[in-house]
């Protein structure tokens, strides 16, 4: 299986294993800016040089060879799941992405047809997102009618590959403490150019796909659509220490116990 979804700097200096709607774009740009003293012009995830990637079959063998050995310090970034699925039904469902055409197609209409979910024009927000919630836990729980979407399943299976094949992480921090987090992998690594976080701009590729969120994160989430929440990111509340209790605190917790991670997701 390897190691889906990782990305490392050319030089060598640090591991990221990507997680979906988790801060993705602005990392990616920073570990390319400490290598190459510059960002990549447009979209991080489109960057065919100038980092590694387990997408690009050249690099397969330089990763896996780093990730085994344990030897290169190896982060991730999780993000509150209420925001994250959230997130992804703006940018995903009632966006339009940067090919100028739906997400995938025809996922939008199979989800019109099937689940009553509106995107076109006024739309009920509320209730739109709730028939998507339970659309994404179909195919989380039983993979019907398509596979789970990397935007919407759970972190913890995305970050749990990289234990199983052999990795281990130095840090996760959370999306919600970005600069500190952040800095903390940069204190922690060589560098060919200084990073200053507080000048990097946010690469939010998704802002502007879609709508603008209409309410508070908290009244999209009544007791069902919470409680299928927690069906599927039990895990993701548990292990990264965020509150399913209370959908307008997105804050997490506590501090993300590494040792746990390792040991409940690694087998």
């Amino acid at each position: 299986m390897g190691f889906p979804g990782t990305w490392m700097t050319e030089s060598e200096s640090v591991v990221y294993r990507v997680v979906p709607k988790c801060a993705c774009s602005t990392i990616g740009q920073i570990m390319y800016f400490s290598d190459n003293g510059e960002f990549f012009e447009g979209d991080i995830h489109d960057a065919r040089e100038g980092l590694h990637k387990w997408a690009i079959e050249e690099s397969q063998p330089i990763i896996e060879r780093n990730v085994r050995a344990q030897q290169t310090y190896a982060f991730t970034c999780v993000r509150n799941p209420y925001t994250r699925i959230l997130s992804s039904f703006f940018d995903k469902i009632c966006g339009i992405q940067r090919n100028g055409k739906r997400y995938r197609g025809n996922l939008v209409p199979l989800l019109t047809q099937k689940y009553g979910v509106a995107v076109e024009g006024e739309f009920d927000q509320i209730a739109s997102f709730r028939r998507f919630l339970l659309f994404a836990r179909d195919t989380i729980r039983w993979r019907r009618p398509m596979d789970p979407d990397i935007h919407w399943s759970a972190m913890a299976g995305h970050i749990s590959t990289f234990i199983a094949n052999g990795g281990r992480y130095s840090r996760i921090f959370h999306t919600e403490a970005f600069n500190e987090g952040m800095q903390s992998v940069l204190d922690a690594i060589e560098v060919r150019n200084p990073v200053v976080l507080s000048e990097i701009p946010r690469f939010n590729e998704s802002e502007g796909h879609g709508p603008k969120r209409a309410h508070p994160v908290e009244d999209y989430f009544d007791d069902l659509s919470r409680h299928l929440v927690y069906e599927i990111y039990k895990r993701d509340f548990d292990l990264f220490k965020y509150d399913f209790h209370d959908p307008s605190n997105k804050m997490p917790t506590g501090e993300i116990d590494l040792d746990e991670v390792h040991k409940k997701l690694g087998n």
